[in-house]
């Protein structure tokens, strides 16, 4: 048997050449392969195929019903997320307001203080206006 000769006793394609391993030539690796099976029967294919299938379905159906139902917790927890986050900003809005009023109320006690001041002065000087002697009238 030569370099190239296969066991069968067909030669090799030398598209290789030298230094190539043997059977690392153009051809694909799965060529000849359904050749080199033997029959299948079709029967034990589909006995085969339910039982993987009864094997791994039931912990398949397991884990699509923990997803839905961690998918339906999750849009239950967003919709009370922004509920809260409504109640927040209206808690927010309601403090800006009280502090607004505050400031207004404080801003009319201070325009109410120096209104009265003024006034005061007002009375004051008006009073010491009548205190200040006048010359008497010659008649």
């Amino acid at each position: 048997m030569s370099g190239a000769e296969r066991p069968d006793g067909t030669e090799a394609a030398a598209a290789g050449g030298p230094g190539r391993s043997p059977g690392s030539g153009d051809a694909s690796p799965d060529e000849g392969v359904v050749e080199d099976l033997p029959l299948i029967d079709e029967k034990a294919v589909e006995q085969l195929t339910e039982g993987l299938i009864s094997h791994y379905l039931p912990d398949l159906q397991r884990s699509k019903s923990a997803l839905q139902e961690l998918t339906q917790n999750q849009v239950v927890l967003l919709e009370t997320l922004e509920q809260e986050i409504s109640k927040f900003k209206e808690c927010n809005s309601i403090l800006e307001i009280n502090a607004l009023k505050r400031a207004l109320k404080l801003q009319q006690k201070r325009q109410k203080e120096e209104l009265e001041r003024e006034q005061q002065r007002e009375k004051e000087l008006e009073r010491e206006k009548q205190l200040t002697a006048k010359p008497a009238k010659r008649t």
